[in-house]
């Protein structure tokens, strides 16, 4: 197995992450064909609505804003910090927690609304049968 997924290039890391044979990589959500709302990962009722049977798979935004983030200074071994943990909503609709990265561990340049994108990269690390998975940041959009 892991013969294969080094052939066929990394796995994503999260099941919501998608990773066409053809095209960039983006996050996957559920969207309510009754009543419009977004979540991100598959369920089986809207938590707006209460629609059952509803829901059908959306490409999310690589587009949103900074909700709320916090600055982590101590993590398991192994685990460079600080880095900046944050929710992001994105544009359309979904809300997604992921890192900021690209910009200082510093309040005073981190702003609350400030316009984000998502980026994907190869993780740091491989997992114990020498996978590689690809993972989703957030950074500030210019």
């Amino acid at each position: 197995m892991a013969e294969q997924a080094a052939a066929s290039g990394p796995l994503p890391i999260v099941p919501f992450l998608k990773i066409p044979s053809e095209g960039s990589p983006y996050l996957e959500g559920q969207r309510c064909r009754a009543c419009g709302a977004v979540f991100l990962g598959e369920r089986a009722t809207c938590s707006k609505c209460g629609g059952r049977g509803t829901l059908e798979p959306a490409p999310l935004s690589g587009r949103g804003t900074l909700y709320v983030y916090s600055i982590v200074h101590r993590s398991f071994p192994g685990v460079e910090v600080p880095y900046v943990s944050c929710v992001v909503d994105l544009e359309g609709g979904g809300t997604v927690k992921g890192n900021l990265i690209g910009i200082d561990a510093d309040p005073a340049k981190i702003a609350m609304g400030m316009p984000v994108e998502t980026v994907f990269k190869v993780a740091p690390r491989k997992d114990a049968e020498g996978n590689e998975y690809l993972t989703y940041y957030f950074q500030p959009r210019s």
